[in-house]
């Protein structure tokens, strides 16, 4: 299951790298835009499958972690989680300006590839993926009450924590109270990492 993920990641992955290479980069933000109703109905799926984003940063996970680097935690100023927007309005705003003043295409979605990369490389995936990324924050905002969600079966779980593990986003937390698993749908990536660990198989897709 894991590996078919991966080529479905991997053939978005491609499509961006022809589409940015055609010049085309309005048709990406299209598919992106086209995504935003679709994760009220099915969650983050864009940001688990097709984000490019996403795909590069496990390969700077993995790159991060044979260098033995431990990820270090968010930054302060960055725990207010507006950056998010400033930087989506920022980008919006070089975008406008570039296209209608100088009559050029900036390469915003390159930049913020290459950022993910790096910063990756020092910070745990989440702080990217919830406090930076201004593609997102408007993902965050149209999956807070998705149709269908990843949802923990309470009654079956240990509170073992593997699935807060290996999760990219930091969506799944082992509440103290209960020593159970509760997934924040908003941040989940629908990536199902967490259903793969569980020793218990009781993490399902399902209706909330």
């Amino acid at each position: 299951m894991r590996n078919w993920k991966n080529y479905v990641r991997w053939l978005f992955f491609g499509l961006f790298l022809f589409i940015i290479a055609q010049g085309k980069m309005v048709l990406w933000l299209i598919i992106f835009a086209a995504s935003l109703p679709l994760a009220y109905y099915f969650g983050r799926l864009y940001c688990g499958y097709v984000c490019p984003m996403n795909t590069v940063m496990k390969l700077s996970e993995k790159m991060s972690g044979k260098m033995k680097r431990i990820p270090k935690e968010a930054p302060r100023w960055l725990s207010s989680g507006r950056m998010p927007w400033v930087f989506l309005f920022l980008s919006l705003g070089w975008m406008v300006f570039s296209r209608t003043v100088l009559g050029k295409n900036p390469p915003v979605l390159l930049i913020w590839l290459l950022l993910s990369v790096v910063i990756t490389l020092f910070y745990k995936p989440s702080v990217f993926h919830n406090l930076i990324c201004p593609f997102g924050v408007l993902q965050k905002a149209f999956s807070r009450k998705p149709y269908l969600a990843y949802k923990v079966v309470e009654s079956q779980c240990i509170g073992c924590k593997k699935c807060e593990k290996v999760c990219p986003s930091a969506s799944i937390e082992v509440l103290k109270a209960s020593n159970k698993a509760c997934i924040t749908t908003s941040l989940c990536l629908q990536c199902g990492n967490c259903k793969q660990v569980c020793p218990k198989d009781t993490i399902f897709y399902q209706k909330r």
